[in-house]
């Protein structure tokens, strides 16, 4: 097994060649060979690549990536103390674990998981949490014996972390730190805007780039903060408001006076045939109820009985406007 400052090295070298122009085919299968050697390479190469993002340091111009002296790879070998080292440790401590887990969980380890446009799954961590996916939805996990972290790329995921006394568990989302002991919450990423809804116990929000002294945001059961760094809005609502918006684990999509325009897109993040608006006026009409995410059929045919909207349908498309 390599060690941890060649772990490190190693993911340097592959996170700053990616970024060259001639960066090929070639070099991502090498490149998803190293990832799938080991657990440790997993994440050391996450967590430098989650670091590099946040420090907006993507765009690079030097000629040799590589090379000792550039101030970016310096960036990078900032992190071998935390990070390589952890995750070596991961990689021996966690192998004691694998005899006693389902397959599902040995793989949460250290691994990545994709959703499709019409699928969910729940993923089992070998610390005793549960993440359950949405649609649409990729996140890498990685558990090692102090830290437990989670990346999520796109999408949404409901969290049931079960507590253990000083390992917390972090989420990162884009500029966004989730950082909890024990709760019950989602987190919902659309490019850059966050959403966290907490239905249990409580959580701590933070900007990446925040200095020292900045806490971040307290989120506790009923709130539900809306995040676009680096402004955090807390709202205080019910927990049984909160369960509703989170309804998509069962299946459904509840709305409470949403205007048509969301909830179609809410509609088209569960079905490859989409919902278009045809005008203003049909989007702005207002709805609410519970549907089933997946049969946008009929959800389309009570539409157009409760207003009288017109349907035009294709099999890519479902079209709405005002009948008049």
């Amino acid at each position: 097994m390599s060690t941890a400052n060649e772990i490190e090295d190693k993911a340097a070298y592959w996170l700053l060649r990616r970024e060259e122009d001639d960066w090929s085919e070639q070099d991502q299968a090498a490149l998803d060979r190293w990832l799938d050697d080991e657990m440790a390479h997993k994440a050391a190469f996450w967590r430098l690549e989650h670091g590099w993002q946040a420090a907006d340091r993507i765009r690079f111009t030097s000629s040799s990536p590589i090379a000792g002296g550039s101030p970016r790879f310096a960036w990078l070998r900032g992190w071998r103390g935390a990070a390589a080292a952890s995750a070596l440790a991961a990689s021996l401590v966690l192998a004691a674990f694998v005899p006693q887990l389902h397959e599902p969980e040995r793989r949460a380890q250290g691994a990545q998981f994709t959703t499709g446009p019409e699928t969910r799954e729940t993923i089992p961590l070998v610390d005793g949490s549960k993440v359950q996916l949405n649609t649409g939805t990729r996140l890498r996990a990685f558990l090692d014996p102090n830290l437990r972290e989670v990346w999520l790329d796109k999408g949404e995921a409901y969290f049931e972390v079960a507590h253990r006394g000083g390992r917390p568990f972090i989420v990162h989302a884009g500029r966004q730190k989730v950082t909890v002991l024990g709760t019950k919450f989602a987190v919902r990423r659309d490019s850059d805007k966050i959403t966290v809804s907490v239905v249990e116990g409580r959580v701590r929000l933070s900007d990446a780039k925040a200095t020292s002294t900045d806490r971040g945001v307290v989120i506790t059961a009923g709130d539900v903060a809306l995040a676009r760094s680096p402004s955090i809005l807390l709202t205080t609502q019910s927990v049984q408001r909160v369960q509703e918006a989170l309804a998509w684990r069962e299946g459904f999509l509840r709305f409470d006076q949403t205007t048509l325009s969301e909830a179609a897109a809410e509609f088209n993040r569960y079905n490859r045939r989409q919902i278009a608006i045809a005008d203003d006026r049909t989007g702005r009409i207002r709805i609410g109820g519970a549907f089933r995410a997946d049969n946008v059929e009929d959800f389309v045919r009570l539409l157009g009985d409760a207003y009288g909207l017109k349907v035009d349908e294709d099999a890519d498309t479902i079209r709405l406007s005002s009948a008049e």
